[in-house]
């Protein structure tokens, strides 16, 4: 079965970090798209990065530029978002999705929803003293 499972969330304090994994089974991530989005409470999901499939090419939605960083292990069919320096309006739930575009080397932090597939259940992050 096609799975993505993240995690890694938790609560820390604000100036905290956290390291997100986002792990697939069932299929290797070596030629995916993979991006991370956030759904805060009472707001709408957002993107906040991607990375393709090689790691060359990586996105930041621009409130988590030189604070998030986007990376991936294809050996452990894995990707990362670690977080610092972590904010109030950091908090929500966190998810992985793979987005199917084939273009090389380009990805895009909001690909159109009909391209996503292999949603994970998504970690919560909350920022909180």
């Amino acid at each position: 079965q096609l799975q993505l499972v993240e995690s890694g969330g938790g609560l820390v304090q604000p100036g905290g970090s956290l390291r997100l994994s986002c792990t697939a089974s069932g299929f290797t991530l070596g030629s995916s798209i993979i991006n991370w989005f956030r759904q805060a409470p009472g707001k709408e999901r957002e993107g906040v990065s991607c990375i393709t499939g090689s790691g060359r090419r990586r996105k930041y939605i621009d409130s988590v530029l030189g604070r998030f960083t986007v990376s991936r292990d294809n050996s452990k069919n894995t990707v990362y978002l670690q977080m610092n320096s972590l904010k109030p309006e950091d908090a929500g739930i966190y998810y992985c999705a793979a987005d199917r575009n084939s273009v090389p080397d380009f990805c895009t932090v909001e690909p159109p929803t009909w391209r996503l597939g292999c949603w994970g259940q998504g970690t919560q992050v909350t920022v909180s003293s």
